[in-house]
């Protein structure tokens, strides 16, 4: 590789380090990327799972992923993890990429691609819930919005998308859940630096995910499609290297609201790829829950911006006269 490939946006984004660019330049670059690739992501899984098993799917695009990302980062000179770094990265890849994304390739093989991507817009509101554990309560405009997001979450699992698929329900509910509560907490850990916190998270992941794999007897094909095996080539690439850097560098670098904000756009654009690509049907019901999965969200993130600004205004106090 030549050093001119670390000098382009993408990869700016994907190392999270800014180099000659400012992270009012990245962060856009990296919620555009979190927008188009992790809505596109979930139509990736639905044509990899034709040939590969839910687990063992999610287990080699992140060890793939992993392994080319960190041999990349020590060949660059990157430092090792330290033990607790990789503990705590241990513990968050579980979460966010183990629980996160294996439950919800296992929920495709039950449901349409644009429906997972509804119901894993639920993750802010378990985020916003989350915050009271660490003493971040949410504010009465914020506890609306959770009421709003649930009354979605409901009336989604009344639609035609996933009524009946009870399972899959709780297996993308739990996935929301879990990618939450790991978001929130890798923010109080000492986590690896920059990109090396995502390839010690997905290499970490893709071993709980093998094994969970072949533990319940899944097993790799021994003939998969050029499609499937593309769409593998994909997730691997860019919904893990590209997006998941980006995410965690918005994560780093802006509001928790920002680097959620991507649950506000992933749910139409996975709907509209599924559609047009895939033949999809979405009924009204399921519409429904996402405008009022979403509504839930923008008030959350209204509500928490204002609650910051009152608090602002509020440890400011009056200000002293210059001209005294």
């Amino acid at each position: 590789m030549s050093d001119g490939i670390s000098n382009t946006p993408a990869a700016a984004v994907a190392s999270g380090a800014s180099g000659h660019l400012e992270p009012r330049v990245l962060i856009p670059l990296a919620l555009l990327t979190l927008y188009v690739v992790w809505g596109s992501t979930y139509l990736g899984i639905r044509f990899a799972l034709e040939s590969y098993p839910p687990f063992l799917l999610a287990g080699v695009r992140f060890l793939a992923a992993g392994v080319l990302l960190y041999g990349f980062l020590r060949w660059r000179g990157h430092a090792a993890p330290t033990r607790l770094q990789w503990r705590n990265a241990a513990f968050t890849g579980l979460l966010l990429l183990g629980m996160g994304n294996g439950l919800v390739c296992f929920a495709e093989e039950r449901v349409s691609s644009g429906i997972a991507a509804v119901a894993v817009s639920s993750m802010p509101l378990f985020a916003a819930a989350f915050g009271g554990l660490y003493g971040h309560w949410p504010s009465r405009r914020e506890a609306v919005g959770l009421l709003v997001g649930f009354a979605g979450v409901i009336v989604l699992n009344l639609g035609s998308g996933l009524s009946g698929e009870r399972i899959g329900a709780i297996a993308l509910l739990t996935a929301a859940a879990a990618w939450a509560f790991g978001s929130v907490w890798s923010k109080r850990q000492d986590m690896p630096a920059g990109p090396m916190n995502t390839a010690a998270q997905m290499l970490c992941a893709s071993v709980a995910l093998l094994l969970i794999g072949f533990g319940t007897g899944e097993a790799l094909p021994a003939s998969p499609t050029m499609k499937s095996t593309l769409a593998l080539v994909y997730l691997a690439l860019f919904g893990s290297i590209l997006a998941f850097s980006a995410y965690l560098y918005v994560l780093k670098h802006a509001r928790p609201a920002v680097a959620t904000s991507y649950a506000y756009v992933n749910p139409p654009v996975a709907v509209l790829f599924g559609v047009l690509l895939a033949g999809e049907v979405v009924g009204p019901w399921d519409m429904l829950g996402m405008v009022i999965i979403l509504a839930g969200v923008a008030v959350i993130t209204l509500g928490g911006r204002a609650s910051r600004r009152a608090a602002r205004a509020r440890t400011a106090g009056p200000q002293p006269d210059v001209n005294a």
